[in-house]
């Protein structure tokens, strides 16, 4: 089987999906333009900020892209690339795609607050803390690990050092020239073209010129631009590097699509279904745990209902943003796929486990869009920045998303201590910064990274609770929501299960504990979403009584 087939049927299969179940789902969800955006009712230059599509989209898709879309898939095709390729089509059409729009219209129909206040609304105040805690908590964690992982493609690769820098300098002239310039419809076509332009020189130019630190003062810089990027209107910074960090990966899905036309490869890897895989376990949970981003993430519920749904202009574009931005990604994660299974099965294990799922991204994809007559060299380093530069805009997506659930928890706290935090963007957002800063001093982060997976998965099945509550209450059949969340809870409670289990027969009592107390946590917020519901019903035979 030649690669290029795959790409072709993955292709129709989720352009299909856009536009048949896509419609069901937008119908399901009353998509209606007249209903005006929390970004025209709020808005205040800083967060609440009305854009174009394919602005939002750009955004969007950079912020729920970062690396999950690439190294989830490629650790996967351990258990076979067929399982792999079956669950980023299903679970990104029929789950990813439903958790991300209905994360999103939920949060405009709920003044662009996040999952939290939803879940406020909906199920209780309880449910809302213990949800805050648990994705504020998560949130954190990802900052610390990104910091870390940023800092180290720095130090070993100066030139995406460089190369970063020169982006972020070129975000902030896009947004000033497309903010202030008189006719702004024709400055942001003209800025487009030559931002974009000047972006891909600047991946040129940033090999050219290293920029060498060591690592601690890299942790700061990433950190203070981090709170920069945090505290700034989204249109002056946030923004701008999005959009035109899209463009990266959409040059590197459109570079991929055409170097696989001229290379031609084959289909190398065997056909065969691994049961269980060394270092992973079995292919239920894990495979499900492991792809994530590549076919649902809970992290996106973050983005859709933090970022994302404080810049929608008309509700008609959560259409393409939401539900079209998660099929995009699910075709990354299918060329993530790609660019190992034209290895032999003992190759690719070898391989990963020497070189690591994104230098082995790199290498693989490389090597197919340099058919196109271009280096090799280049081709491969162009690839390594697009991840880099993805995993910085995931590093200051979650530094304003961690500021809004902070401020969230404290918004109805009345001493003077959670007043401040709540109202002041500058000191909700120090409040990251240094508890980024005192996990990563502590190195604890990496001991507690091993459960990320599960507890981001969690996080997607309570998303899909809260929308299944929210749908419910609005008297709206709420099946193509719920089918995907039980499915999530089973996985996640069972991999939740599994892990405490095995660490607490390797006497890692804290992971163990992690574990019990997050699995608690999802019967807890299913016991508060039941009650809720049962007391809606209750009230109704009053009233008919």
């Amino acid at each position: 089987m030649q690669l290029i087939h795959l790409f072709l049927f993955s292709a129709v299969i989720l352009i299909g999906a856009y536009f048949i179940y896509g419609k069901y789902v937008f119908k399901k969800f009353k998509i209606d333009n007249n209903n005006i955006t929390p970004s025209h009712r709020l808005k205040d230059g800083v967060d609440y900020v009305p854009s174009k599509p394919i602005v939002v989209l750009g955004h969007h898709f950079a912020s729920i892209a970062g690396a999950g879309p690439i190294v989830g898939p490629i650790i996967a095709i351990t258990f076979g690339w067929i399982p792999a390729v079956i669950w980023i089509l299903v679970g990104g059409i029929f789950f990813g795609a439903v958790h991300d729009l209905g994360s999103m219209v939920a949060s405009l129909r709920n003044d662009g607050k996040s999952i939290g206040v939803i879940i406020q609304n909906n199920i209780g105040s309880k449910g809302k803390r213990l949800f805050i805690l648990f994705s504020f908590s998560t949130l954190i964690l990802i900052i610390a690990v990104f910091a870390d992982i940023i800092a180290k493609t720095f130090i070993n690769n100066p030139g995406v050092a460089s190369a970063s820098i020169l982006f972020i300098l070129l975000a902030i002239v896009f947004g000033f020239v497309t903010k202030f310039t008189a006719d702004r419809k024709s400055a942001f076509a003209v800025a487009s073209v030559l931002g974009i332009g000047i972006m891909y020189y600047f991946v040129y130019l940033g090999m050219q010129i290293p920029f060498v630190l060591d690592y601690q003062m890299w942790i700061y810089i990433l950190l203070l631009y981090a709170f920069i990027a945090s505290v700034t209107p989204v249109s002056m910074l946030l923004q701008p590097r999005d959009y035109l960090n899209s463009f990266l990966l959409y040059g590197l899905i459109l570079a991929a699509i055409v170097g696989v036309m001229f290379a031609n490869p084959t289909i190398v890897m065997d056909t065969e279904v691994h049961v269980s895989a060394e270092n992973l376990g079995y292919i239920f949970p894990v495979l499900f745990v492991t792809i994530a981003c590549g076919a649902i993430s809970g992290f996106h519920s973050l983005v859709a209902s933090g970022t994302t749904s404080k810049q929608i202009d008309r509700e008609e574009d959560t259409k393409v943003v939401g539900f079209g931005g998660m099929l995009i990604e699910s075709f990354l994660a299918i060329i993530s796929v790609g660019a190992v299974v034209v290895l032999t099965r003992s190759d690719y294990l070898s391989r990963l486990s020497e070189q690591g799922p994104v230098p082995l991204f790199a290498d693989g994809l490389g090597s197919i869009i340099a058919a196109m007559g271009i280096s090799e060299g280049f081709a491969v380093g162009f690839v390594a920045l697009t991840v880099s530069a993805f995993a910085l805009t995931t590093l200051d997506t979650c530094t304003r998303l961690a500021r809004f659930t902070l401020q969230e928890y404290f918004e109805d706290v009345q001493q003077p201590v959670g007043r401040r935090i709540s109202q002041n963007r500058y000191v909700s957002t120090g409040v990251v910064v240094v508890l980024s800063v005192l996990l990563l001093g502590s190195g604890g982060f990496t001991t507690l990274w091993p459960i990320f997976g599960s507890a981001n998965q969690l996080l997607a099945a309570l998303a899909l609770l809260t929308v299944s509550v929210w749908l419910i209450k609005k008297k709206v059949n709420p099946t193509f929501v719920t089918i995907p969340m039980f499915f999530m809870f089973t996985v996640t409670l069972s991999s939740l299960g599994l892990f405490a289990w095995h660490n607490f027969q390797q006497e890692t009592y804290v992971l163990a504990a992690i574990a019990s107390i997050l699995f608690v946590l999802s019967f807890a917020l299913i016991f508060l979403a039941k009650k809720s519901l049962s007391k809606e019903v209750e009230i109704k035979e009053m009233v008919k009584g």
